[in-house]
Order: structure tokens, then C-alpha cells, then sequence
């Protein structure tokens, strides 16, 4: 057997869901994950182990007078809390009735109204576009109407009072929109990139919009690349102004009117990002700066320096030459960074990791507050990905993974950029597939070392979404989605050497790879598609070492399949939606098909756990019938608190792990033999 089979310690429960103990005993025979179903009369316990992360979770900020406004980020509700400089603490919040997180954010001219728009889950008649009085903070701020796009990603206004947001997240292109004080009203001014998947950027001046738009979420197939246009208020026209050195460029990401300049910067992919410095008075005239990472974002000015926050970092361009230089910084890493202002000689830059940094470029020195500790609402944050072993359970969210001790309840917030959208633990050892393009990430709760990197890949293989555990190569198996460029990679990983390799576009050049499952040394691919047409739900056959597929088949699947897992000859796989289906691995052929859309409205997780193959949804936990795969519900109504599709996963002993609403469960289940 591998050395880095999981042990073979369980988690023996006593106790409730507060003061909780589990102790750890020995186990003997196969592998939890190929236990023969336990003897006896069938029984299901689920032990609440409470919220599975806590934190003050942010994905915006704006500086106005004494007061940074920050929003929240997959909280519901979702708020924006007033972080008062001077004094470093949480005065005031307004809580929001609609969407999750507050990404875009902007003042009126006057400092007093803050303007902002929130992202959803699904788009409706609610509002998405709202305005906060800043002359009285203790009232809520107020719904000024709706944008047709779901998500609002950006939002300026203009020196006339004039309101303008992009978005996307519907099913059409996103539109530029207008939002007038005067009248009330939201008004559409036309779609200015019909093969656009999103727009990130806007900025105003009295006579013109500029709209920046591309494809990082969605991209390949037909998906535009970068974009800026330049909207002629007066004419009511649009006009391309991209920089021809940005078109290959995945989106537009960063746009600001500084003086008589447009400062335009885009997200990078395959190259590294860009920042255009552009003449107002002729667009055609401008000053292109190169960076090292891939992102530039949140522009603040302070004379002819303008500050951002780049991949993990403070940077800045001078507006003159467009040269490129780091921020002295001695604090802590800055993580994800979602605000960049200037006040005085400071530059406050607000992290993803939930504080607050008052730096002073000259010298690099800083001051550091937690907004948890200032006063900002601590709350159970969606989750990512989850695993569970070696006497912990780990939970994934924004920049953190919770550290769940099983046999004392202790909660320990273990601090990680991006997002962990999948893990296994192997022999004590965590492992993460690391969104945004941040590869394989490793913690070993026994070493007393944070988190860290352990594999990279090609920055476009940037959205891991499926990791499962190879025994017989030693490898960890990591499906992955290609957000900018379309179709995906699989990942493989040796812990033991640390050897990585990717295999990209394994299915074909529009599925990415949203599953991976493993039998006798063989991978199983489970494929999607982001493009509304072109193949999906192909699987196919491939082994991991010599990276080579061995065949393939079209499960005919209306949409693409969203989990897999291998019990002895059987292939069992859901696509989205709830169509479930199993492939005899002998015969290479489906041979069962059933509608279980009723359990599975739209993602799933499947694993195999004491001889039974388990299947977690949005709403339920189930297991299917070896013989018949007949399907089981073992737990109803647990309406995870996902964020980006739901998890269940297994420790030594068989114990189930998934989210009941926001909170961690553990499922015992135990099926007659």
C-alpha cells in the first residue's frame, strides 16, 4: 500500500454539538473508503458541529473623509460596515436585504452618498443598485432600483451626479447602465460588446463613459477578450478604444479618471497584466506599463503616482513615464486586496484577509487593524471546500481555512490566499487545489508551518474544482476549469516527491474538467462546458501517468456532469441538474439512467464510504444501492451554505462531512447489511 494512505485512525464521537469529544481509536481491515457497509441494524446520526467558518469576510472599500466603507462577501445578508481612520474602530453598518457581497462601490461628487450595487444568486425583480446617506449613518442605506445584469461589478459617478454600473451574470451581454438622481430612474445604454461574458470596469467624465469588459469568467469559444469602449453621452454612441496591446488580454479589469488621464488596466492570463495610461483628449495617445503579476486593480492617485493593488501587493505607475514600481511594506502579507485610497501621505489598503493597512510609502512602515477586532460583524461565511482526517475537519472560504479540532471543538482560522475549492487529507496532511491560479497548496497541522505551495501550474489553469486521491500511481488528482481561455487541465501531484504535472484539455479544447475519480491506477474525467452550446457530459478513460487517454464515452447528458465515483465495476456519475447515471467499466456502456433532479437541483459531490456510494447536493445527502442503484435519502433539507457548488467528504472512520445551512455536520451512517 502507498505511504500516504490515509491511517487508519476514526473519529469516535461522544458528546453533543457544543463541548464536543471524539477520541481515537485504532481500526483494522481495508481502507475507510472501501469498507464493506457495517453490520447490524441501519441507523443515521448528524451531530451539528456549528458554523463552519467565521469570519469578516470583504470584497470592497472606498475611502470618504475620515471613513473607509467596506463591503461584505458572501455573507448574507450582505452589509458595509464604517471603518472610522482616526479612531481604527467599526462605527457603523447598514445591512442589505438582497445578494451576497458588495464588490463595487463609489461616492458622488459631494462625499455624500456612497453609491453601490451587490452580486445574487439569481436575478429577479429585487433590487441590486443602492445609495447610503453618509450624513447620517445610522440609517440604512436605501434601493435606488435595479440593473437588469444579476451581478453589479463596478459602479462611478460621474462630476454631474450621473450614476453608471457594469455587471453580468445573466444570460445576455452586460449592458452599461444608468442610474439618474434626478428622475429615479435605471436605463439601459446598450451593449457595447456582444461576445462579452462580463464587464469588471467603469469610469466617467462629464461628456464621456468608458466600459471595460471581456471574458474572465466564461472565456473561450466565441468569448470576446478585452474590451474598452468609450460612450458618447450626448451622441449616445460607443466607440472602441482598446490599446492594441491589451485585445489578448482576457478583460478589461480597472478603470479611473485621474486629472487628464484615463488609467486603464487589464487582468492578465497567459501574459502578465497591463495598465494604459490614455489622453482624455485623444484616447489613441497613450503610455502602456507591463507588470509582473497578473492582476491590477483599485487605482488610487497621489500627484503623479497612482497606487494599486496588484497580485498580493502594493504597486504603483508613475502618470508621466507609465514605469512600474513596488510599494515598500513591512506587514503582513496583503492577500487578495479590495481597496486602495489615498488620505494624507497614506496609503489604506484593506485585505481580502479581513483588516486594514495604513501604509506610508516612503518608508514602507504600517499599521495593521483586524475589522473583526474593531468591531466588524464576525459571520458563517459560504463555504468553499472541505475535507476531513487525522483528527480535523477543514473548511474552505475567502482567504482562510477553518481548522475544525474533532476531539476538543477548538476552531483555529488558518489564513490562505484565494480560495480552497476542494482538498483531501492524506495521512494527517492537507492538501488544496488553490483558486485563483494559485496550484496545490499543503498544511500540516503537526509542524507548527503555515499553509504553503507546494506545486504551481499555467497561470490559465486557474480554477481547481475537483480533487480525489489516486492510491495505486501516489498521486492527487485535481480537475480543473479554464476560466479565460475555455475547456480545462487535469493536475496530477506526488507528495512524496513533490512531482507536478498538467495535462491540459485532456477532454477536448471546450470541457473543462469538472470531475476526477480512480480505479486500479485509471482516472475517470468528468466534463462540462461554460459556453452555452458545443459538446459536454463527455467521459473519459486516462492514465494519470503516462498522460494518455485510453477512450471515451458520451453519456448524452443535457448538461455537463458535475460528480464522479467508482464502486468496483461501476462508474457512477451526476450531471448537473440530477441526471444520474452509471457506466459499467467493463463494457463501457451506461447502464442506468434516472432523473433525480428533485434531490439534485444543480451541483453534487460523490464519494464512496463504507461500501456504499454517496452522493451530497445543494439540499440533500444520499447514498445509491450497490445491486440496484436504487437512490437513498439519508438526510433531507440540508441547503448547504455553498458557494461554488456543494462537498461531502470522509474521514478514517467512514464519518460523513457536508454543511446543513452554514454549519458543519458529521453523518454517521450506517446501513443495514
Amino acid at each position: 500500500m502507498n505511504d500516504l494512505q490515509p491511517s487508519r485512525r476514526a473519529l469516535l464521537r461522544a458528546g453533543g454539538a457544543t463541548g464536543l469529544a471524539f477520541a481515537l481509536g485504532a481500526l483494522s481491515g481495508q481502507p475507510a473508503s472501501g469498507e464493506p457497509a457495517l453490520a447490524g441494524a441501519p441507523s443515521t446520526t448528524v451531530t451539528d458541529l456549528g458554523p463552519g467558518l467565521l469570519q469578516f469576510s470583504l470584497m470592497s472599500s472606498v475611502v470618504v473623509g475620515d471613513y473607509a466603507y467596506i463591503g461584505s462577501r458572501n455573507v448574507e445578508p450582505s452589509r458595509i460596515v464604517a471603518f472610522h481612520l482616526p479612531t481604527r474602530k467599526v462605527v457603523a453598518r447598514t445591512d442589505i436585504p438582497t445578494g451576497h457581497t458588495v464588490q463595487a462601490m463609489a461616492p458622488d461628487p459631494t462625499g455624500r452618498h456612497l453609491y453601490f450595487g451587490v452580486l445574487q444568486k439569481s436575478g429577479g425583480p429585487q433590487h441590486n443598485l443602492y445609495r447610503w446617506d453618509l450624513s447620517d449613518l445610522t440609517k440604512p442605506a436605501t434601493p435606488i432600483g435595479r440593473m437588469g445584469d444579476r451581478d453589479v461589478r463596478d459602479i462611478t459617478v460621474a462630476p454631474d451626479g450621473a450614476v453608471f454600473a457594469v455587471g453580468g451574470g445573466s444570460s445576455t451581454a452586460p449592458a452599461l447602465w444608468q442610474y439618474s438622481p434626478a428622475t429615479g430612474q435605471v436605463s439601459s445604454l446598450g451593449v457595447p460588446a456582444p461576445s462579452s461574458t462580463l464587464a469588471r470596469a467603469v469610469a466617467a467624465t462629464e461628456t464621456t463613459v468608458f466600459f471595460g469588459g471581456g471574458s474572465t469568467l466564461g472565456g473561450g469559444g466565441g468569448a470576446s477578450r478585452a474590451s474598452l469602449f468609450a460612450y458618447d453621452r450626448a451622441a449616445a454612441t460607443f466607440r472602441d478604444v482598446t490599446p492594441a496591446e491589451m485585445v489578448g488580454d482576457p478583460s478589461m479589469r480597472e478603470l479611473a479618471v485621474i486629472g487628464d488621464r484615463l488609467v486603464a488596466g487589464t487582468a492578465g492570463s497567459i501574459s502578465p497584466a497591463k495598465i494604459a495610461i490614455m489622453d482624455l483628449a485623444d484616447l489613441s495617445s497613450y503610455r502602456l506599463g507591463t507588470l509582473t503579476g497578473k492582476v491590477t486593480k483599485m487605482y488610487a492617485a497621489h500627484g503623479d503616482t497612482v497606487y494599486y493593488g496588484a497580485t498580493d501587493a502594493l504597486e504603483s505607475i508613475s502618470l508621466p513615464t507609465a514605469q512600474v514600481s513596488p510599494v515598500p511594506y513591512s506587514g503582513p502579507s496583503l492577500g487578495e486586496i479590495w481597496g486602495v485610497d489615498v488620505r494624507g501621505d497614506t496609503v489604506v489598503a484593506v485585505s481580502g484577509y479581513g483588516f486594514v493597512a495604513e501604509v506610508t510609502p516612503a518608508t514602507g512602515a504600517c499599521v495593521v487593524t483586524d475589522l473583526g477586532a474593531a468591531g466588524a460583524p464576525v459571520d458563517a461565511q459560504a463555504i468553499m471546500g472541505l475535507a476531513a482526517g487525522g483528527g480535523y475537519a477543514y473548511v474552505g472560504g475567502n482567504g482562510a481555512m477553518a481548522r475544525h479540532n474533532l476531539s476538543t471543538g477548538e476552531v483555529v482560522s488558518l489564513r490562505m490566499p484565494g480560495e480552497a475549492k476542494d482538498a483531501e487529507v492524506l495521512n494527517g496532511t492537507l492538501y488544496t487545489g488553490q483558486y485563483n491560479s494559485m496550484g496545490i497548496w499543503r498544511y500540516n497541522p503537526g509542524d507548527g508551518a503555515a499553509p504553503n505551495q507546494v506545486a504551481q501550474f499555467p497561470s490559465d489553469q486557474n480554477r481547481p474544482l475537483d480533487t480525489h486521491w489516486d492510491p495505486v500511481n501516489g498521486l492527487l488528482l485535481v480537475a480543473v476549469q479554464r476560466d479565460t481561455e475555455g475547456g480545462g487541465a487535469l493536475w496530477t501531484y506526488n507528495p512524496k516527491t513533490g512531482a507536478a504535472k498538467t495535462v491540459q484539455n485532456p477532454i477536448d479544447d471546450l470541457q473543462l474538467v469538472r470531475a476526477v475519480a480512480t480505479r486500479y491506477g485509471i482516472a475517470y474525467l468528468g466534463g462540462d462546458n461554460a459556453q452555452g452550446t458545443g459538446t459536454r457530459g463527455t467521459v473519459v478513460a486516462f492514465d494519470p501517468v503516462s498522460q494518455r487517454e485510453l477512450w471515451r464515452l458520451e453519456t448524452d447528458q443535457a448538461y455537463g456532469i458535475g460528480s464522479l465515483a467508482v464502486h468496483g465495476h461501476h462508474l457512477y456519475g451526476m450531471a448537473l441538474k440530477g441526471g444520474f447515471f452509471v457506466i459499467d467499466l467493463r463494457s463501457r456502456q451506461v447502464v442506468h439512467t434516472e432523473n433525480l433532479r428533485s434531490v439534485c437541483p444543480q451541483w453534487s459531490a460523490m464519494l464512496l464510504n463504507r461500501g456504499r456510494i454517496y452522493a451530497a447536493s445543494d439540499t440533500t445527502l444520499m447514498r445509491f444501492d450497490p445491486k440496484t442503484f436504487a437512490m437513498k435519502v439519508v438526510v433531507a433539507g440540508l441547503n448547504g451554505g455553498w458557494y461554488s457548488g456543494c462537498h461531502v467528504n470522509n474521514d478514517e472512520a467512514g464519518l460523513l462531512y457536508t454543511l446543513r445551512g452554514r454549519n458543519l455536520v458529521v453523518v454517521d451512517d450506517r446501513p443495514a447489511s
